[in-house]
């Protein structure tokens, strides 16, 4: 049974497309053990309380030193004893030494196709804005394992979505986040916990059913 650390800032809609997948059947053998936000009003921790499942806040604003939130933050994923860190929308610059510690053990899902719009800034509306300002006819979302880089390890999984005439960021946020990232992230998820991803040359794969 694959155990499931989800890290999230905001309202944690991927964090409840998850919940709902473990209960409906669509991610098997995994198990959500714990939640971790960095906003004490973040709706995802009231989500995870509503889902039974052990929540934390751990707050910038609680710690003097850079350091010793890193410190607080590594412990508290350690806590929960992850065999996976699922990165859902979780608005932090990761310490290094986490990175490093659960390499290859932790993916992210992104509101675009990377490479294109990633990296530092692009997070939130801000991508969906950047997105209708280059008058690109298609968008969508990437899940991709976690490297030292901004958005740039190696992506798992894909799902295009259409730009669609008089969108506005919000509506296509929405958008991407119904037919992509609420898809995408428990498939990769499930993917994970049934062996069926293969590391290759610096590539990551879904191996077929």
């Amino acid at each position: 049974m694959l155990r499931v650390v989800v890290m999230v800032s905001g309202g944690g809609t991927n964090l409840q497309a998850v919940l709902d997948a473990v209960k409906d059947g669509k991610i098997t053998n995994a198990k959500i053990v714990g939640v971790i936000s960095n906003r004490a009003d973040a709706y995802a921790l009231t989500r995870a309380e509503r889902a039974e499942i052990p929540a934390v806040c751990i707050s910038r604003k609680d710690y003097a030193q850079r350091e010793d939130f890193d410190r607080a933050l590594l412990e508290a994923v350690d806590s929960f004893a992850p065999d996976l860190v699922v990165l859902a929308g979780f608005l932090v610059i990761l310490p290094e030494l986490l990175v490093k510690r659960y390499k290859n053990r932790m993916i992210n899902i992104h509101p675009a196709l990377l490479p294109s719009f990633g990296g530092k800034g692009y997070y939130g509306l801000k991508v969906h804005e950047e997105v209708l300002a280059h008058g690109c006819k298609v968008t969508g979302a990437t899940v991709h394992f976690v490297d030292e880089g901004c958005d740039s390890g190696p992506i798992l999984l894909q799902r295009a979505v259409e730009v669609k005439q008089g969108d506005t960021p919000e509506v296509l946020q929405r958008r991407v986040m119904e037919e992509a990232e609420w898809k995408i992230l428990p498939q990769a998820i499930d993917l994970i916990a049934n062996g069926k991803v293969i590391f290759k040359e610096g590539c990551v794969f879904a191996q077929e059913s």
